[in-house]
């Protein structure tokens, strides 16, 4: 007990020194399981403010291990602040720091927990698209030499945003984290093998008919190695393969933007019409970003079931099991995706209520569950 304080001076200092358990299970998984991290790893940790807890979590235990970490963060503003006022040379500059930054390291570990998810929604996606271009050889280098994971940390603006309690919220992303990776990844190895051997898939619905190809192309098990939570299964597409039309039931976010009920049509691949019943002009901004945006870079499959509603949030919402998702843009070199771009955006369909998939016209999935898998 400490002597001389008021209750609520020990209640203050006690909020300070303990630790939601589930936090230093994620903290080890994030460390041990997803990245395996070791001893020497260089590490880098990029922390929104708000997930200061759970930084200092991983920074600890990446000590304890050996690894060399470090802990770079953002102040709240900061991002609106620089599109709000940097020039167009400003917004296309890479400081060299950057690029040599990521190059010095082998683990990426990304926590996003922002303090205003609504930040950027009143900023010109051009300028958005414009920084992201900039920032391509970090990214590029991130994805394709490093060991990296993303985390959505649980705080309030992810709670409101979700509509749900602060409480609510940590239960939803803990439970969805903490779970039996180890069957999640065996049921994906079945299906990965079944998604290998086929060449034509088609996915509909009601509202959608979209058929194309994988021939050729590999598909990868996420079962928490890029993303945490996890659970997909995620290949490229033969890029001109693409035709038909599909509707995203659940809202696309784009940094802080909502696009809802959007219908796209493709032809040999490339979308030839784009509309939507919230943020027309936003979508048509971001698909004029360049040469590969318009077309899809990734097909992904949901597969955590302990996921079941969407929270406006794309980490958790393409694992929603029994949707699928497609990717504009940018493909992942690792599925022989040919597909390049400054952007990679996720949309998510549906089908848990009246989707089917086919494979080569054999029915493998049925109202969002997978038949013999």
């Amino acid at each position: 007990m400490l002597i001389g304080c008021s209750l609520f001076q020990r209640i203050l200092v006690g909020a300070f020194v303990m630790v939601d358990e589930r936090m230093t299970k994620v903290a080890k998984l994030l460390i041990d399981y997803s990245t395996q991290t070791k001893k020497g790893d260089r590490v880098f940790i990029r922390a929104d403010a708000s997930a200061k807890d759970l930084a200092l979590e991983l920074y600890k235990y990446a000590l304890k291990k050996g690894a060399h970490p470090w802990i770079r963060t953002d102040l709240p503003g900061s991002q609106y602040t620089f599109f709000k006022h940097a020039s167009d040379e400003q917004i296309g500059f890479l400081h060299d720091h950057e690029l040599a930054e990521i190059k010095d390291t082998d683990v990426y570990i990304t926590l996003r927990a922002e303090s205003n998810v609504k930040e950027l929604s009143s900023i010109d996606p051009s300028r958005i698209s414009a920084r992201m271009k900039a920032l391509k050889p970090v990214s590029d280098w991130r994805l394709e030499k490093t060991r990296w994971v993303v985390f959505a940390f649980p705080n309030e603006a992810l709670a409101q945003e979700a509509e749900m309690s602060l409480p609510e919220f940590e239960d939803f992303v803990y439970d969805s984290c903490l779970i039996d990776w180890a069957e999640v990844s065996r049921k994906l190895r079945v299906l990965k093998q079944r998604v290998d051997a086929a060449d034509k898939v088609a996915v509909t619905s009601p509202d959608t008919h979209l058929e194309f190809s994988v021939k050729g192309r590999i598909a990868w098990a996420a079962s928490g190695d890029k993303n945490m939570p996890d659970g997909e299964l995620f290949t490229s597409v033969v890029e001109d393969s693409v035709n038909g039309t599909i509707y995203f039931d659940i809202p696309a976010v784009w940094y802080g933007n909502v696009v809802e009920g959007i219908t796209l049509t493709f032809k040999k691949g490339k979308v030839v019409s784009a509309k939507a019943a919230k943020n027309q002009v936003f979508l048509e901004k971001i698909l004029a970003t360049d040469a590969g945006s318009k077309r899809i870079g990734e097909f992904g499959i949901g597969f955590n079931y302990g996921i079941q509603r969407a929270v406006k949030r794309i980490l958790f919402d393409e694992k929603i099991g029994g949707t699928v998702h497609f990717a504009l843009g940018r493909g992942y070199k690792e599925t022989l995706s040919k597909n390049d771009s400054a952007v990679h955006w996720d949309m998510i369909k549906d089908l848990r209520r009246d989707g089917e998939i086919r494979f080569d016209g054999k029915l493998v999935m049925k109202k969002g569950k997978w038949l013999n898998v």
